[in-house]
């Protein structure tokens, strides 16, 4: 009769990713970047309905507030040098907000790609993060896109090299929170009262965001004041 050796030691017949952590690294590194990198090839599939939602809007903003009301008497000389710095934020973060939000109440709704996503060798916290990460990418691009539309129609000039250091981090940081509350909107709201809660939200983000007016000449109106500081 034969018999099978005693192991000495209990915990080796764990399997090797108990034993070394490590080794389930790269793996769900590989898997992570593969659903970011399908948001972002996707995306491009599409650029023409992108490039639209990202230039459109910030472009009459420039148009409208820098150049004609410039013109007509209305604002001072120096009113785009304060314009173009918050049509970039606020670009960054409707941007980064719309195109996590959207995706995510489609998934959760007539695709179901999100059982597909779950499905995924990747932890279920990890597909969110995916969601955030692809929505901070394109607010950054959509706020760093409006630069030289701004430099060419409100016919400021260009910044130094030292203040884009300054400019990145804030806009990242700005993608990042506009992704958030699209994670955030997109799992609460159902999709039958996502076109009012964009009303009630988007609106309130682009008239008190602090984009046509710097927030320090709010002083006279302080409670305004306190409802710009608080929007991000």
């Amino acid at each position: 009769m034969t018999t099978l050796p005693a192991t000495a030691d209990p915990e080796s017949n764990s399997a090797p990713a108990d034993r070394y952590p490590w080794r389930t690294v790269r793996p769900v590194t590989r898997t992570f970047l593969a659903v970011l990198w399908r948001d972002l090839f996707t995306t491009t599939r599409r650029p023409t309905a992108f490039l639209v939602q990202v230039i459109v809007q910030p472009l009459l903003l420039f148009f409208v507030f820098g150049k004609v009301l410039g013109e007509a008497g209305y604002t001072t000389g120096d009113f785009g040098a304060t314009l173009l710095p918050g049509v970039m934020a606020l670009n960054a973060l409707l941007v980064s907000l719309q195109n996590t939000a959207m995706p995510l109440i489609m998934d959760f709704s007539w695709s179901g790609e999100i059982e597909d996503r779950l499905l995924a060798p990747l932890p279920g916290p990890l597909v969110a993060v995916a969601k955030v990460v692809f929505g901070t990418l394109c607010g950054l691009f959509a706020g760093l896109v409006m630069a030289p539309f701004g430099f060419l129609v409100l016919g400021t000039a260009g910044w130094p090299p030292t203040a884009w250091p300054g400019v990145l981090f804030v806009l990242a940081l700005g993608s990042a929170t506009g992704a958030g509350i699209g994670l955030m909107l997109g799992t609460v709201v159902s999709p039958d009262r996502i076109s009012v809660t964009f009303s009630l939200v988007l609106a309130p983000l682009t008239f008190t965001g602090s984009v046509q007016y710097p927030w320090s000449s709010l002083g006279h109106v302080r409670w305004f004041q306190v409802i710009s500081a608080v929007n991000p």
